[in-house]
């Protein structure tokens, strides 16, 4: 079976990125190649695109783009920094992009174990060859573990109860498969059932620990800095709260002053020098949404949010 990936936000990342046709750039997470696609119509001859992703099917995927300004590499974002340095364009990328998350076929194919609402084994493993799987974390966790991970990357209210519920039932029976864990999720949780199913911030969260997503974004943003040349555009599209704070504090953090103490005579101009003295990146635009026209065709991309920043030109210390 076929599964198709939808790009969201194509056309104001494609303009975020603000593409020099003879630049270098990176797509870190290719997916299924829309994005990497439409930086390729782009670029000019001498324009290069290297493309990241762990997932084997995407590296299938990207050997049916025939394009000499086109290298795929197999690996994780958060290694962008040794990627990019042996690929001999440390500080030299002009344009650097983060699709976060999971993609679409990654979610619509049962096998993978991603959804809920599929029956597939526990896996969730973006990178295939990777030991970690949901079925051992919900297997072999303690309470305690499980509750954490899912209040800290699911943030769900009930994570005790659902962590509780868990460990008494894999007692009499080891959790196998998607659906059957799904169900156990959705009774422990009280209320009634609503439009979002009950057990979508817990596969959430056991995406993100058998990932280690949280902690790759973080990587992959503090390597930015020296992956991208002056001038160099990152821009990232997250999927949920947790990655789009973590995208948005690094921007401010990146792109302001230390804070002084109050009451210094220094002019306005001072403090301008100050924070460029300091920052690696400016703020760029954002947060960017949807547009209508795209939700009608494409509903998964109502939780998108794109941000950008741009790499600073070095600056002397006062």
């Amino acid at each position: 079976m076929v599964f198709t990936h939808v790009p969201v936000l194509f056309h104001e990342t494609l303009e975020a990125l603000k593409i020099n046709a003879q630049g270098i750039y990176i797509d870190g997470t290719f997916g299924r190649g829309g994005h990497s696609r439409g930086i390729l119509e782009r670029l000019g001859p001498s324009g290069k695109l290297y493309a990241i992703d762990r997932d084997l099917e995407a590296s299938k995927a990207a050997l049916q783009i025939d394009d000499p300004r086109f290298s795929f590499v197999r690996g994780t974002f958060g290694n962008l920094e040794s990627i990019a340095q042996n690929l001999g364009i440390l500080g030299k990328v002009d344009g650097l992009l983060l699709d976060i998350g999971v993609s679409s076929p990654q979610l619509d194919d049962g096998q993978r174990g991603f959804s809920f609402d599929k029956k597939g084994p526990l896996d969730m493993r973006m990178d295939q060859e990777a030991t970690l799987s949901a079925k051992e974390v919900v297997n072999t966790y303690s309470k305690e573990e499980l509750a954490r991970i899912f209040k800290l990357y699911g943030e769900e209210r009930f994570a005790s109860k659902v962590a509780g519920a868990i460990v008494r039932r894999r007692e009499i029976k080891p959790f196998e498969d998607t659906l059957d864990l799904a169900q156990v999720i959705e009774k422990a949780i009280p209320g009634k059932v609503g439009p979002k199913h009950k057990a979508t911030r817990c596969f959430q969260a056991l995406r993100i620990e058998v990932n280690h997503e949280l902690s790759e974004l973080e990587s992959a943003l503090k390597a930015s800095s020296l992956v991208l040349n002056e001038g160099g555009v990152l821009c990232v599209i997250t999927f949920h709260s947790l990655e789009d704070r973590i995208v948005k504090t690094f921007i401010k953090e990146s792109s302001s002053a230390p804070q002084m103490p109050r009451g210094l005579p220094l002019t306005s101009e001072q403090l301008e020098k100050m924070r460029l003295a300091h920052a690696t990146f400016d703020k760029g635009v954002g947060p960017i949404k949807a547009s209508d026209s795209e939700l009608l065709e494409n509903p998964r991309a109502r939780s998108a949010t794109l941000r950008q920043a741009i790499r600073l030109k070095a600056q002397e210390s006062l």
